[in-house]
């Protein structure tokens, strides 16, 4: 739904996205990760119609967003990391405007304005004036006006900047029930645990380059080739650590008070085994558990700078 081949651009001699290739596959929801100044928002822009690309391609479903800008805006929906609130204007207000801005018929804008309210659970505010609102409200005031033409792509720069831990969450859900619609999205964000909650596919960008991409689960699995479990013991610490860095499959044994963590490239098989024989000498083990890789991990091994 969204292919980007050899993208770039270039802000007087500096360059901002170098040969950018990448595609999301339609009714999936891609996360964009990368440092500040790494070149996403100029990616966006660019995929929003409102920045030029100076070389290569970009289309949204069957449109060069080049060639075909009106097009690609008809089926696209653009949230911006900042975005314009009307002082004096209520949310119902706000979202007709946006409704004619899109020549959407007025006979049909009250019953869509309905529904992107209800969509966006801000039925209950539709007479609130919008720059009385709290942040994660305005951010869901934004969404339902990015949402107010039915568009098949989204494009969401930073949506959940500035949100607390429930205005989160309840964000995370929103954007699973918008995939399970057939929406294709497209969100950066720098908190990289929401990310890998609900993107089936990410692309880490920087310095205008792609450095990785792929399946969230590849992706971590690739940059993490050990497993890692972590035990909880009652007691029996330094008998299960030397027990277990006497097994060859085992790389490294870690000891923090009665958490034992080991890695290494053991099977299932081997886990049970280790299990069994800790059991057999006399360790009280309380828990064992595989810590996965996440994308904070990958980020910081493939990027030379912080997480913005």
């Amino acid at each position: 739904m969204i292919q980007l081949d050899n993208l770039t651009k270039f802000f007087g001699t500096r360059a901002a996205v170098i040969g950018l290739s990448l595609e999301v596959p339609e009714g999936t929801i891609f996360g964009f990760i990368g440092p500040n100044g790494a070149g996403k928002t100029s990616t966006m822009r660019m995929l929003a119609t409102l920045s030029r690309p100076s070389g290569g391609a970009a289309r949204v479903g069957d449109f060069d967003v080049g060639e075909d800008p009106a097009e690609v805006r008809r089926i696209m929906g653009y949230m911006p990391d900042h975005f314009g609130i009307y002082p004096g204007m209520r949310v119902g207000e706000y979202l007709d405007f946006f409704g004619a801005a899109f020549r959407i018929p007025l006979v049909k804008r009250k019953s869509i304005i309905h529904d992107v309210l209800e969509l966006t659970d801000l039925t209950k505010k539709r007479d609130d004036f919008v720059d009385t609102l709290s942040q994660g409200n305005k951010q869901r005031v934004c969404l339902a006006k990015t949402l107010i033409h039915d568009p098949k792509v989204l494009i969401l720069d930073e949506p959940a900047s500035g949100l607390d831990p429930r205005a989160r969450i309840e964000l995370r859900e929103l954007l699973k029930t918008l995939r399970s619609m057939g929406k294709t999205i497209l969100v950066s964000s720098h908190i990289l645990s929401d990310l890998a909650d609900f993107s089936d596919h990410i692309g880490i960008i920087e310095r205008g380059k792609l450095v990785v991409t792929g399946a969230v689960h590849d992706v971590a699995k690739k940059y993490r080739p050990h497993r890692l479990f972590e035990w909880r013991l009652l007691d029996g610490v330094e008998t299960a650590k030397q027990w277990l860095e006497s097994q060859p499959v085992v790389q490294k044994v870690e000891v923090n008070d009665h958490l034992l963590k080991i890695q290494g490239n053991f099977t299932d098989e081997e886990m049970a085994r280790f299990h069994a024989e800790l059991v057999g000498k006399g360790v009280k083990v309380v828990s064992c558990r595989e810590i996965e890789a996440n994308l904070e991990e990958v980020f910081m091994n493939v990027t030379s700078g912080g997480v913005s």
